[in-house]
């Protein structure tokens, strides 16, 4: 499987070390899991000892439906083709879409 790298946009007001690097370049180029990896290690250590369940369904709620307000918006709109991009069929897409309002 490839793991695609997400670049975010510079920030301008970012800070130089004494060698003349970003503070922010870590964070310039890193990959999807390790976004993903970062957020949920967060996520457990500020649970100061609360229980905790359900949390497959947490996360992808959190990042299912703006993937696919993003292919969406890619797409044109076009539920053909955004199901493509995702290799769902279209019918799990609509209902996908349904299921966060996006439709």
């Amino acid at each position: 499987m490839n793991t695609a790298t997400f670049i975010t946009q510079p920030n301008n007001n970012a800070t130089a070390n004494s060698n003349g690097q970003n503070f922010n370049q870590a964070a310039q180029q890193q990959s999807l899991r390790a976004c993903v990896e970062q957020a949920m290690d967060n996520y457990f250590k500020h649970l100061d000892g609360q229980s905790v369940s359900d949390v497959y369904e947490m996360v992808m709620a959190e990042v299912e439906a703006p993937m696919l307000e993003i292919v969406l918006k890619y797409t044109r709109h076009n539920q053909t083709r955004a199901a493509q991009v995702l290799g769902l069929n279209r019918g799990t897409l609509r209902k996908k879409l349904k299921q966060y309002g996006l439709l």
